[in-house]
């Protein structure tokens, strides 16, 4: 999805935005209502696991996917499956360093070949709102720079879904340092036995990128949490791009890019995601910084994984 997010989305408070908007998101209301009377299908020759989020775009979800993959991947045979989209070949390519990845239009097409070919294990990166499969293990990603935003749905807010449906799901994993406790009451009013982890973004290649001032550019769902990481290394960025999520970097894109570093006497860097966008040809000179997900109490996290395999 090409999308650069409102920022009435994120207020914590209705705005007039949000009213104009609110017809159609009863419609979409109405529609989702509909599809959660169809009974979703187990399959019982593999375990699912399903890593999505309420909140679109920009919650971690696929550096999660590629972590749980790779942790039970000497257990179980284990695959990836990733619905297609032309525009997720940057986050394909990524999982496929270290994993199986089935990439259909359909994800149940992409489930029957996992079960043909004899997987034991399949996490789905994103599927949450796909009714048709029964999961074994249901997981929602939020980032803790913005939560639930406005908590109203597209496209009067950024969910996808109720924030009530997460009496529906296991267990709930925020990214980053999460500093609104009234978040997390709200979460356990709404359900008491879901599960609450936490992770952070850390990053192994900062040092070579600390003595340099910089252009910075993303077009991933949630910028902020670039500027956040960049903030926290304290890697001196001097202008920053904001392009839209999933965005295909062209030469002229990355011309202008260049020739503005270069008239600020400015080096280039991006996230990893980005870089896999960029044509390879057009690669020269522009840097990405390399991040990892570090998950606290992860033996805890392992432990209420395995409960479900």
């Amino acid at each position: 999805m090409k999308l650069i997010k409102p920022k009435f989305w994120d207020k914590n408070y209705l705005t007039f935005q949000s009213i104009l908007l609110y017809p159609f998101t009863f419609i979409i209301d109405v529609k989702n209502l509909l599809t959660s009377f169809k009974k979703p299908i187990k399959y019982p020759q593999i375990k699912t696991i399903c890593v999505g989020n309420i909140y679109i775009g920009g919650t971690g979800k696929t550096p999660l996917v590629d972590f749980i993959a790779k942790s039970f991947n000497k257990k179980f045979k284990t695959a990836i499956i990733k619905k297609k989209y032309r525009s997720h070949l940057d986050e394909k390519k990524l999982l496929e360093k270290n994993n199986k990845v089935f990439f259909y239009n359909d994800r149940e097409v992409s489930l029957a070949q996992a079960i043909k070919k004899k997987f034991e294990l399949v996490i789905f990166d994103d599927g949450l709102q796909d009714k048709k499969i029964e999961y074994d293990l249901k997981i929602v990603c939020f980032n803790s720079s913005v939560l639930a935003g406005n908590e109203l749905r597209i496209p009067s807010g950024p969910l996808r879904e109720k924030l009530n449906n997460l009496n529906k799901y296991e267990a709930i994993f925020i990214n980053g340092k999460l500093k609104n406790k009234k978040f997390l009451n709200k979460i356990k009013q709404i359900n008491p036995k879901i599960k609450i982890f936490n992770a952070e973004y850390i990053s192994k290649n900062f040092n070579k990128y600390k003595k340099n001032n910089y252009l910075t550019f993303s077009g991933i769902g949630n910028p902020i949490s670039f500027i956040n990481t960049l903030k926290k290394y304290k890697i001196k960025y001097k202008s920053n791009l904001v392009y839209p999520d999933h965005y295909n970097y062209s030469k002229l894109d990355i011309d202008r890019i260049k020739k503005i570093a270069y008239k600020k006497n400015l080096k280039i860097l991006t996230t990893e995601k980005d870089f896999c966008r960029i044509p390879s040809r057009y690669r020269k000179n522009i840097n990405f910084l390399k991040i990892e997900l570090k998950i606290k109490k992860i033996k805890e996290f392992k432990k209420f994984i395995t409960k479900y395999l």
